[in-house]
């Protein structure tokens, strides 16, 4: 099958251009070798658009096996394509936990009868997330992208410790939630913000970057490659920083609603539940520091899909988690390169290249590369509505929000997996 994509600019290899894309069997192709080939069997005309390679999300909840009803592999990844991923990485809070290797069966298995984008599985790094013992690391190590108990900070340093050495020893980046629990007091406030009492139902900011101070302490020992999820406070970002300088071989996330949402901004709604919570304007404006001098590599969803009766509670009575994937690119693309902060290069790295090297997953546009991208029209503006998600889940922060950029479509292996393009785009 040869398609021919034509007319549009597209950011490939670290620049943007205007050269047309070929795509033959799945893979691109240089154009310039076929140019007598003309007329390909298909031809799309993408005048005025824009291409990107496949976005890469290191950071999603699928919620299968064992919570169907909240997200299922079908649903989840089908929101991913509609908002630009072709990649995601899955992690491993499920029923029954990816902990060894017919656990992780279950999950390869409903992946590969429902997935419509490219999904890389975690492997707990304790058996059942529980923090008790270690999971079967090396039964699984090469079938899993990483190894995570997000959700859990691992709270016992000598566990955690064995569990970098493992890791170091299979090859695998470790990736933290890291949360101490001994900063549990119940449903509070950031403690750190001048904002409203129960704004948010969060931890206190000592509690993410004092597990992480230890986390990389520990990482100076084992040498092992570490990733932190959800990056959300300045003394996180600033502890990272001197990591990076140090030479630790360590990265990190953030994710929109950290960037572009401060706890003013909260309400007494499920929407803004979420942890780590949103927090202050000192917090997010030192994470569009990180973002800016790189010690942020890259931007997650966090995607969390819930039930409409589980986010109905209020900010006391619902459970952590929002939903992001098709809302990612046109919030970050209208609060952060509409608005000068960075250039639209350096989003397509936070959303694409970064992650991609760090997890080895994602290739780009460039010859012999499976065919992965997405088309974006970044002049159409239109309002978030959780009525139109193709995810299960509806609890997003950003309801409501004006943006720009819509996903008109998203190629894996070029399949076309999400397509709502204007008709007459395409000659047969």
């Amino acid at each position: 099958m040869e398609t021919l994509y034509r007319g549009m600019t597209a950011y490939r290899q670290g620049a943007f251009n205007s050269k047309d894309l070929l795509v033959i069997d799945g893979r691109f192709v240089e154009f310039s070798r076929f140019r007598e080939r003309d007329p390909f069997r298909k031809t799309v005309q993408l005048g005025g658009l824009y291409v990107f390679p496949g976005f890469v999300d290191v950071h999603v909840h699928l919620r299968e096996p064992g919570f169907s009803y909240k997200e299922t592999i079908r649903t989840g990844t089908l929101a991913a394509a509609r908002g630009g991923f072709a990649h995601v990485c899955a992690m491993p809070n499920l029923n029954p936990v990816p902990d060894g290797e017919e656990n992780l069966k279950q999950e390869l298995d409903l992946i590969g009868r429902g997935a419509l984008v490219k999904v890389y599985p975690y492997g707990a790094i304790t058996a059942g997330e529980l923090g008790k013992r270690l999971s079967a690391m090396e039964e699984i190590s090469g079938r899993v992208v990483a190894f995570s108990d997000d959700g859990r900070g691992v709270q016992s340093e000598e566990l955690m410790r064995a569990a970098m050495l493992k890791a170091k020893k299979l090859g695998k980046i470790i990736a933290a939630h890291c949360e101490d629990e001994t900063y549990i007091n119940g449903i509070k406030a950031h403690s750190e913000s001048g904002a409203a009492p129960n704004s948010s139902c969060g931890l206190p900011a000592e509690s993410e970057w004092r597990q992480l101070e230890r986390d990389l302490r520990l990482v100076r020992e084992t040498g092992c490659a570490y990733h932190m999820c959800h990056v959300s406070t300045k003394e996180s970002v600033a502890l990272l920083r001197r990591a990076k300088a140090e030479g630790l071989d360590v990265t990190c996330e953030t994710a929109p609603h950290y960037l572009m949402l401060d706890d003013k901004d909260i309400k007494d709604e499920g929407r803004f539940k979420m942890n780590p919570p949103i927090r202050s304007e000192e917090d997010r404006l030192a994470l569009i520091e990180g973002i800016a001098d790189g010690t942020i590599d890259m931007i997650a969803t966090d995607h969390a899909p819930h039930a409409e009766k589980e986010k109905s509670g209020g900010l006391a009575g619902s459970l952590n988690g929002v939903v992001g994937l098709e809302t990612a690119f046109p919030v970050l693309y209208t609060g952060l390169v509409k608005t000068g902060i960075i250039g639209l290069g350096a989003l397509i790295d936070l959303l694409h290249t970064n992650p991609s090297e760090r997890f080895e997953i994602g290739a780009g546009i460039a010859p012999g590369k499976p065919a992965d991208f997405t088309v974006f029209d970044l002049r159409e503006e239109y309002t978030v509505a959780p009525e139109e998600f193709a995810s299960m889940g509806r609890s997003t922060p950003f309801e409501g929000m004006r943006v720009w950029g819509k996903c008109l479509m998203t190629v894996v292996d070029g399949k076309t997996v999400w397509d709502c393009m204007p008709r007459g785009k395409e000659n047969e």
